[in-house]
């Protein structure tokens, strides 16, 4: 059984990820930005579904306007996003679009749970405000133009959808099906953008700086951290697990500490404090959910989608993916709309045999049961 304090240590983990991605990012200045993507989420879904068929992870196969809800996930919280980002930096200092992403955690509180079947809290939204403070003050205050405001604004809602849009499809897809199939079509758009802004042969030309920094996005950032961070918010819900992506900047300030940069200012350590006290009145410290509050999406939603599930053509076997029945075939033959020519099979093999849906996460619980102590 996943405890809420799991499911927090599980979500404080892919923050971590996300937050020292700040730093290795640096590296591929310069870089094709849409050639760079698309390996990056191409090699996650590699992984994903390997670390699926270890961890004895069904996925399951989308329908109906699932489709729908996994390509908002993939088009706003993925590819619009880096798109914004960079657009952004054109016209904004980083710390214009950093106060952007550390304000999610309002919208989400907010939104999430009348997306779940319930009402916001003034707990949640208080806990929400203070986390948010806490960030920009670690963030900083930046100058823009109104373009550069824009672009902000489109990262916020950007990073918002990429948890929000997620909340109706958790419980039957579960938070691998959510990140495989999110992960692949973001690697289908950004490869397909590549090609015809940047060349076909743009891959070609990364250098060993800008291939360790994919790995470390598309390891870290990506496979893990999405699977960690969607398992949160299915158990957890979206607005108790929107508080914690204010620890991402405070991860970056750190992060960027440890490799040699300046020390955090008396400011950021006052927004560190703050984030803290902000966790503390949203995250309840005992292990159950907070009292008032509805149970989380996945553990509900789980149970009624199991219930209805048709065996014989609702799920897909993870060796499936591998294989050609979804765009992700690529990734196993070789297409050139991944660059990744052999990895597909020996990463998700043809074994069609998974673990029942409702079992425990053995990898997610290694993962984070080690953070937790």
């Amino acid at each position: 059984m996943v405890t809420s304090r799991l499911a927090a240590a599980s979500g404080t983990t892919g923050m971590v990820f996300v937050g020292g991605s700040v730093a290795v990012s640096s590296l591929l200045v310069g870089s094709p930005l849409f050639t760079v993507q698309g390996v990056r989420y191409a090699i996650a879904c590699v992984l994903l579904i390997a670390f699926a068929r270890i961890a004895r992870q069904r996925l399951v196969m989308p329908r109906g306007a699932e489709w729908l809800w996994l390509c908002g996930i993939a088009v706003t919280g993925l590819v619009v996003f880096n798109i914004a980002l960079v657009q952004g930096s054109r016209h904004a200092e980083p710390a214009v679009l950093g106060v952007a992403v550390a304000s999610v955690p309002v919208l989400m509180a907010a939104i999430g749970p009348l997306l779940e079947g319930s009402r916001p809290t003034s707990r949640a939204l208080a806990a929400a405000l203070v986390v948010t403070a806490g960030a920009a003050l670690v963030e900083g205050l930046g100058r823009s133009d109104a373009l550069g405001l824009l672009w902000a604004v489109v990262v916020f809602a950007s990073e918002a959808a990429f948890t929000l849009l997620a909340v109706p499809v958790l419980g039957r897809l579960r938070p691998w099906g959510v990140s495989v199939h999110t992960t692949w079509i973001a690697a289908c758009a950004f490869l397909a953008i590549g090609v015809v802004r940047e060349g076909p042969f743009a891959a070609f030309g990364l250098g060993r700086s800008d291939l360790a920094a994919i790995a470390y996005l598309a390891v870290a950032v990506t496979a893990l951290a999405f699977v960690l961070w969607y398992s949160c918010v299915a158990h957890l819900g979206s607005s108790r697990a929107g508080l914690l992506t204010g620890i991402a900047p405070v991860s970056a300030a750190l992060c960027g500490a440890a490799l040699g940069q300046p020390v955090p200012g008396v400011l950021v350590w006052a927004g560190i404090a703050v984030v803290t006290a902000g966790l503390a009145i949203g995250l309840p410290s005992r292990s159950g959910p907070a009292r008032g509050t509805s149970p989380a999406p996945g553990a509900r939603l789980a149970a009624e989608a199991l219930a209805a599930e048709d065996p014989a053509t609702g799920h897909l076997a993870t060796g499936h993916l591998a294989t050609g029945h979804l765009a992700t075939g690529s990734l196993a033959t070789g297409s050139p709309t991944t660059g990744s020519p052999t990895t597909g099979n020996s990463a998700a093999g043809n074994s069609g045999v998974g673990a029942d849906p409702a079992s425990p996460d053995p990898l997610l619980d290694q993962a984070t049961r080690s953070r937790a102590q």
